[in-house]
């Protein structure tokens, strides 16, 4: 059977790639983390908000051009339409992913209150054990809204936050954090939030999750409040580490008056894709995020954001300084760099092929982080256990 890690060791550089020279001894490999979207199979709660079947698919097919040269819809390529509830879907993609240099998926994890919602891939990954590649979890602890059709103020299932519920909340993650496969920081399971500063009070609710997992024989966790909204230090917060998230507040020159829209109504925003320089220095760990491409007119249609003049070189430019930066700032076991995203086929944001430019963004990640020394997952995914079927 194919063990993809141990190829992706002995793997040479892909002839006619110019690397930069060689680290230092000491600055050790860097590992990229990939965000990851589980909304591709129906449930219930989509079902009765946006009709009988929906699934990301639905908004993403949809997509039409707003203006002249505007590249709508985005479709995928090799992968085609899928569903997250097929195992062989799970393991192509995690395939795929190890073959190009990523060291993990960081799923989006929905809770509510105790409710949960699309929890079932990553159910199937935790029970069945395929496929055989790490991953971590970002807590999604907004509101569910109708934000997605731009109708944000229209709450559709809202957090209900206490002491008890955080404790569960914790609870309900340990099966994940003492998987083999999960990512960890000097021995810390990692665990995201997306929004913190939307808790009644971050520091208590990190105490709680610290205590439960000690008391459970876990240990201590490695938290990580995520700059999408805000870029509040964590160690302010009670959590260990930030991560970007672009392209949210990242500033980006606006193009809209220099476009020919073949919609009048259009009332969104047109940037340019630009990489971002370093960023001033903080006094904590702070991971680095990069995006591939985004526009979210399949989910917003006029009210869109959208991101033009990306390019696989590009990209690969900015995933090679934000390497550079962790080789320089960061510890040799948090050499970590967050790609947003895998699959946000809503918001035209993923590494996952498409039917345009195919693996031309997933081969560009391979070859930058080849040359900073790419950490290959810690897990080999080997091709039988990750299509085993969940009974």
């Amino acid at each position: 059977m194919t063990d993809i890690a141990a190829w992706l060791r002995t793997k040479h550089h892909t002839p006619g790639v110019t690397t930069r020279e060689a680290a230092p001894a000491d600055a050790g490999p860097v590992r990229a983390i990939a965000f990851y979207l589980p909304q591709y199979h129906p449930i219930p709660e989509n079902d009765a908000w946006w009709g009988k079947g929906f699934t990301e698919w639905t908004n993403v097919i949809r997509g039409t051009p707003r203006f002249v040269g505007h590249y709508q819809p985005h479709l995928p390529g090799e992968l085609g339409l899928y569903d997250l509830r097929v195992p062989e879907t799970r393991a192509a993609q995690a395939m795929l992913a190890a073959e190009h240099g990523i060291s993990g998926f960081c799923y989006y994890h929905y809770w509510f209150g105790g409710r949960r919602l699309l929890e079932r891939p990553f159910e199937e990954v935790i029970r069945s054990k395929a496929p055989n590649f790490p991953f971590c979890l970002c807590w999604a602890n907004e509101n569910w809204s109708r934000r997605w059709d731009g109708s944000e103020h229209q709450i559709l299932i809202a957090q209900q936050h206490s002491p008890d519920d955080d404790r569960a909340l914790i609870e309900a993650l340990f099966d994940a954090f003492e998987d083999k496969r999960y990512i960890r920081v000097g021995g810390k399971p990692l665990f995201l939030v997306y929004r913190p500063m939307l808790l009644p009070n971050p520091k208590a609710t990190t105490d709680i999750w610290r205590e439960a997992c000690a008391k459970a024989g876990i240990g201590d966790l490695f938290l990580c409040n995520v700059h999408s909204f805000d870029t509040v230090s964590p160690y302010t917060i009670g959590f260990d580490a930030a991560v970007e998230f672009p392209p949210n507040l990242k500033p980006m020159r606006r193009l809209n008056d220099q476009l020919s829209f073949l919609v009048p109504r259009f009332e969104g925003d047109v940037f340019e894709y630009e990489t971002r320089a370093e960023p001033p220095r903080v006094d904590y760990p702070l991971f680095r995020g990069v995006f591939p491409a985004w526009d979210n007119t399949a989910r917003r249609k006029d009210t869109a954001t959208i991101i033009v003049g990306s390019t696989p070189e590009k990209y690969a430019e900015w995933l090679s300084a934000l390497c550079a930066y962790s080789q320089k700032y960061l510890p040799a076991d948090r050499r970590f760099v967050f790609i947003n995203a895998w699959n946000e086929w809503g918001e035209g944001c993923h590494l996952e092929p498409d039917a345009r430019t195919g693996r031309a963004y997933l081969e560009k990640t391979r070859d930058v982080l080849e040359s900073f020394q790419v950490q290959c997952p810690s897990s080999s995914v080997r091709a039988s256990s990750a299509v085993h079927h969940v009974r």
